[in-house]
């Protein structure tokens, strides 16, 4: 296997351990095992999103306000951005296809229970748990594809899959949740796992194959307390936000207090004896450059999703099977960018060449929605949006993962592909508070205004107020997204300066390279 930088790690060995036994043969069954981890980890990525578009349904039947609308998603993102460096290192104490297979039998029956929901309050707890057993299915995924292919051709190819996968899985979730609530209920955008998961089950036990490198390692219990603290309270800060205001002594508390705690878990990484991320993983340049880039291009990504879902619905008046398949242009970017651009450039171009100009063209994207309005816009700016910001979600996700995962030690493996997904999901339980805190913030000031002038005039109708209503929802809306495009450049610009791997075909780095990544 080669690294994103070009360093080789065949044969290469450190005192943590070796990355890849040399000459050791190819799994025969790695083709049929992708199929399963790409079907698994499909069902975890798009359930970020196929309840997008079921949310206004759900929202009207279990009585949800808008502020609180956004747990249904958080609340998954969240556990599972939270929990994934420890369901990465269970998986490199027990073995990933045994941690695999458990958390498919897990978020299986979360699903269910989330379908079978009540109230929001069951139904925010079935996500949080779906959550928690995604953290264990997913690192597993990443770790057993990153070990099964080697040969740097067949991993470029391998890793073009799951990066469409990782990228289009939000989409595809929009149009499937479209058809699932329109033609049967929203109930079964949870359902639908049930079966997935069962097939992925069984695949596992037959296709998949895992060489477990256990150690004395044990849980680093504090790291996780520390850890998944730290971002419950920035989390749980962004949302508070709209209600209370920023500045209001809760959210302050709940924001300096996250901050606090993830300072406390990078001191005690560094001193515990078995830590729950071993800082020699971040401290490679382009590791760090990847996993900040993958946080912030998800952010902007996960607010654009949840806005543009609600303008098609509530705005345009969109059904939702309507509302999906106006995502699909989106879905084939970024799936054209992951497998037909990526997969055969990153071999040749070092990869911020790809990750740089692909949040650049994103960035553009964001930019053009913050010119919506009231009125219909699909072709004119909401089609043109979707395929730059695929196109250039495509370009980011596969050299992304293909570099935070390169030259990694077999028994840090499963932490690292951890990280990678943590970085996703971290990036989308802060976007997705974030941005709705500002859309609703921006909504209720801008109505608000308005409403006092047309009263003032003594022009408030019926009409007058609805047409109101509207227009601020829209412009909370492009407030919000013209934030992400910013967050969209400044992931352009760490892709830039802090991703300074290589491509493959101009050879190994000095030998101190090389071995750092052992370290």
């Amino acid at each position: 296997m080669v690294s994103g930088d070009g360093r080789g790690e065949a044969g290469a060995a450190g005192p943590r351990g070796s990355a890849v036994v040399a000459g050791a043969s190819p799994d025969p069954r790695r083709w049929l095992g992708l199929v399963v981890i790409a079907l698994a980890q499909l069902m975890v990525v798009l359930d970020a999103t196929i309840v997008n578009i079921a949310l206004p349904s759900a929202q009207r039947e279990l009585g949800m306000s808008d502020a609180n609308r956004q747990w249904v998603i958080t609340a998954y993102t969240l556990a599972f951005g939270g929990l994934l460096l420890l369901g990465g290192r269970i998986a490199d104490l027990i073995g990933r296809k045994k941690t695999f297979m458990v958390g498919l039998v897990g978020f299986a029956v979360a699903s269910g229970l989330g379908g079978a929901a009540s109230g929001p309050g069951l139904l925010f707890g079935a996500r949080a748990l779906q959550g928690a057993f995604g953290a264990l299915l997913a690192p597993s995924a990443l770790s057993l594809l990153t070990t099964a292919f080697r040969d740097g051709k067949e991993r470029g190819k391998a890793f073009g899959i799951y990066g469409a996968i990782a990228g289009g899985g939000g989409a595809i979730g929009l149009i499937a949740g479209g058809l699932l609530t329109e033609y049967l209920d929203w109930r079964w955008c949870l359902y639908v796992n049930v079966p997935v998961a069962a097939l992925a089950c069984v695949g596992a036990a037959v296709f998949l194959h895992d060489r477990p490198d256990r150690g004395r390692a044990r849980l680093d219990v504090p790291g996780v307390m520390l850890g998944c603290g730290g971002l419950v309270a920035l989390v749980y800060g962004c949302s508070e936000a709209q209600p209370r205001g920023w500045a209001a002594p809760l959210v302050l508390g709940l924001l300096v207090g996250g901050v606090l705690l993830l300072a406390a878990f990078a001191w005690w990484q560094g001193r515990a004896r078995y830590p729950l991320l071993p800082l020699h993983i971040v401290r490679d340049r382009n590791r760090a450059g990847a996993f900040l880039t993958m946080a912030l291009a998800v952010i902007a990504m996960f607010g654009m999703f949840l806005f543009m879902t609600y303008y098609l619905q509530v705005v345009l008046g969109y059904s939702p099977v309507k509302t999906g398949l106006a995502f699909l242009p989106m879905t084939a970017a970024i799936i054209i960018g992951s497998t037909q651009i990526s997969a055969r450039l990153l071999h040749h171009l070092a990869p911020r060449l790809l990750m740089a100009p692909g949040a650049l063209l994103a960035a553009a994207g964001l930019f053009l929605l913050t010119f919506l309005t009231a009125e219909p816009a699909y072709v004119s700016h909401v089609l043109p949006a979707e395929l730059l910001v695929g196109l250039g979600m495509g370009l980011i996700f596969m050299p992304v993962t293909a570099t935070a995962t390169a030259g990694v030690a077999s028994r840090d493996a499963g932490v690292t592909s951890a990280t990678v997904n943590t970085a996703q999901q971290v990036g989308g339980s802060i976007g997705t508070a974030l941005l709705n805190t500002l859309a609703t913030s921006s909504s209720a000031t801008y109505i608000a205004s308005r409403m006092a002038s047309a009263s003032r005039t003594g022009q408030v109708t019926a009409a007058v107020r609805n047409g109101i209503v509207k227009d601020g929802v829209v412009h909370g809306f492009t407030a919000a997204i013209g934030v992400g495009s910013a967050i969209m450049l400044l992931a352009a610009v760490v892709a830039w300066f802090m991703v300074t791997a290589r491509a493959p075909k101009h050879g190994p780095r000095p030998a101190r390279d090389a071995a750092a990544a052992a370290v």
